[in-house]
């Protein structure tokens, strides 16, 4: 078992409280800004700026430092209209035979179907793996732990650097999602996590009518425990 080495932390930067304040405010301002786009523009993105958002999302927190993701950037029409048919095929299957009532009912405010036009339209679809193990330079596998969690987290700050980066994203989860193993030629012990759509909006582009819950309704504060 390799022993662990440490190094000192010189890349903290420590802010007064109000240097916090004034940053953490400009953040969620422009956080809140951020919506979900189902109608986007063919326009161009310049692929460094995707890039630097790949390498932004692969500074994620994993089990153990595994990493256990990996990304797969596909900008080629003719695979994003594979993808495009292969996730209609699925979607359809769930909008018409899958899915309860119940689900249908709460997805009925976004206007969602299984018309998926946009895995065509947008300039870049980004497939996010999880990786159930890696591989040794000598080809024997190594277990990766907590895939899931580090995956949606990975994932997480892509969406955060996109939308700071100025551009628009979707994301997009028909089920199952083997196909995109299959078309995008991935091994077997990766398994399809999301597809993250990334572009400009659409002219004319319209988002949902939909609020976020405020503070009190997503977190409680434990701030002294009764003794």
């Amino acid at each position: 078992m390799a022993e662990p080495v440490f190094l000192p932390l010189t890349s903290y930067r420590e802010y007064s409280p109000e240097e916090m304040k004034d940053r953490i405010k400009q953040f969620r301002d422009d956080m809140l800004r951020r919506r979900t786009v189902r109608q986007f523009s063919s326009r161009p993105v310049p692929r460094e700026v995707i890039e630097d958002c790949l390498r932004i999302a692969g500074t994620a927190p994993s089990g153990a430092n595994q990493q256990p993701w990996h990304f797969v950037v596909v900008s080629d029409p003719k695979m994003k209209h594979q993808i495009r048919e292969a996730a209609e095929k699925e979607e359809y299957v769930f909008y018409h035979r899958r899915a309860p009532k119940e689900w249908l009912e709460a997805l009925a405010p976004l206007g969602t179907d299984e018309h998926k036009g946009y895995l065509e339209k947008a300039p870049y679809l980004i497939a996010i793996f999880g990786q159930t193990y890696g591989l040794t330079p000598h080809g024997n596998k190594v277990k990766n732990y907590y895939v899931t969690e580090s995956a949606g987290i990975a994932a997480g700050i892509l969406v955060t650097a996109v939308h700071l980066a100025g551009l628009v994203s979707l994301t997009h989860t028909p089920s199952p999602m083997g196909f995109l193993n299959k078309l995008l030629d991935r091994p077997t012990q990766e398994k399809a996590f999301l597809l993250l759509v990334v572009g400009y909006p659409g002219e004319g582009a319209c988002v949902p009518d939909i609020s976020r819950k405020p503070l009190e309704e997503i977190a409680t504060f434990v701030d002294q425990i009764g003794t």
